[in-house]
């Protein structure tokens, strides 16, 4: 826990950012969950825990952690933003499933599908930069 808040004090510095209590607790929520959390949820568990942080903070943090890979941002066509912590998995890439019926959002892995993405992009003399795998599901 402690290089991931020093890693992420140092990002904020090459943002020309302080590291605020604020931007410190939302780093924190964010490492704690394993939810997929739109900016009002994560708002609404900051202020239950007694943090004060202003929507622009929050919205500012999230952009950092965004662009430093901390978290992952999902957009499922609901217009709705969320947000993955990359922190809790680690970092591992992992795929969701998004239910239509109950918007339940279902994380898997596959090492299979990882190696075949990997194998088409090699075979294409292509390197996976950036990947999105989500599939949109109806129950049976």
């Amino acid at each position: 826990m402690q290089t991931v808040i020093k890693k992420f004090k140092k990002n904020l510095q090459e943002e020309n950012l302080k590291s605020t209590p604020q931007r410190l607790a939302i780093l924190e929520e964010m490492m704690k969950t394993d939810e997929h959390l739109e900016c009002e949820e994560i708002l609404l568990k900051l202020k239950e825990k007694g943090n004060k942080v202003s929507r622009a903070t929050l919205y500012r943090t999230m952009d950092i952690l965004v662009k430093y890979k901390f978290v992952r941002k999902l957009e499922i066509g609901d217009g709705r933003v969320r947000y993955d912590s990359n922190l809790v998995h680690g970092k591992r890439n992992h795929d969701h499933m998004i239910c239509l019926d109950s918007g339940d959002i279902i994380e898997f892995y596959n090492d299979k599908i990882e190696k075949l993405q990997n194998e088409i992009a090699e075979k294409n003399g292509y390197k996976i930069i950036r990947r999105v795998h989500q599939l949109f599901v109806k129950k049976v």
